[in-house]
């Protein structure tokens, strides 16, 4: 690789990633695991979830605290949303829902606060669970419609609040193009595995997109501030 290839692919990582990397390793660095209580609690309460769903006596009482099906009624799929982030998924492996949650919750609350980071994902995620009733009620032959069998599909787990958070980050740090991949890796989902799961994340995309839009716009009238404080300077540390 040429020397001037290695300096353009050195200029883009500080430009793309250097704003949320010091950010990062920054309060890493200052105070370890305590910059990150929310994620830490929420990985205790999945693995919780978990182990107790794989019980004789337990899988009936984490559904009715946490699971969440289009053919529930609206009131109580509201009621059990809050839980349904940290209840893993039947057909997933745990230890992928524990990592999303430590490495993209656990960046969000550093980057953006615990409690911002909650709101965000619960954006995300509610936005998914209204797609699916919408989906059903367009039908099957509707190009954003759902089959009538994803009625029953237990919807639960963090991916959905994954994927709003990391579009949200991406967005809130300037890394516009990490971004993009994130909103094409979904796109990509969708067209090999066309399943509720994928069109659900292609929603939480779609509302995370809209309330960046909303604090943009905000964030201009009140003189440049945002959801997350001002925006990051750019990285200007020493190479």
């Amino acid at each position: 690789m040429t020397a001037w290839n290695t300096s353009a692919l050195g200029r883009f990582a500080r430009r793309e990633w250097g704003p949320l990397f010091w950010t990062v390793r920054d309060a890493l660095a200052r105070d370890r695991w305590r910059a990150v209580p929310m994620t830490l609690g929420a990985v205790c309460l999945t693995s919780v979830f978990q182990i107790v769903q794989n019980t004789s006596w337990g899988f009936q009482p984490v559904q009715n605290l946490g699971s969440v099906k289009a053919v529930d009624p609206l009131w109580l799929a509201l009621l059990r949303t809050p839980l349904s982030l940290f209840v893993p998924a039947l057909d997933l492996p745990v230890w992928g829902a524990l990592a999303q949650i430590l490495l993209v919750f656990g960046i969000s609350e550093i980057c953006i606060g615990w409690w911002r980071t909650l709101v965000i994902g619960y954006v995300a995620t509610l936005a998914g669970t209204t797609y699916a009733r919408i989906g059903l009620a367009l039908g099957p032959d509707h190009p954003l419609g759902l089959p009538v069998s994803d009625r029953i599909v237990n919807d639960t787990g963090p991916s959905a609040a994954v994927v709003g958070l990391a579009l949200y980050v991406c967005w809130r740090y300037r890394a516009y193009a990490t971004g993009a991949v994130v909103v094409l890796v979904m796109i990509g989902e969708v067209l090999v595995k066309n399943n509720l799961a994928g069109k659900e994340h292609l929603a939480a995309i779609a509302a995370v997109m809209a309330l960046c839009v909303v604090r943009a716009a905000w964030g201009r009238e009140r003189s440049g501030t945002s959801l997350g404080g001002r925006p990051p300077p750019l990285d200007t540390r020493p190479q």
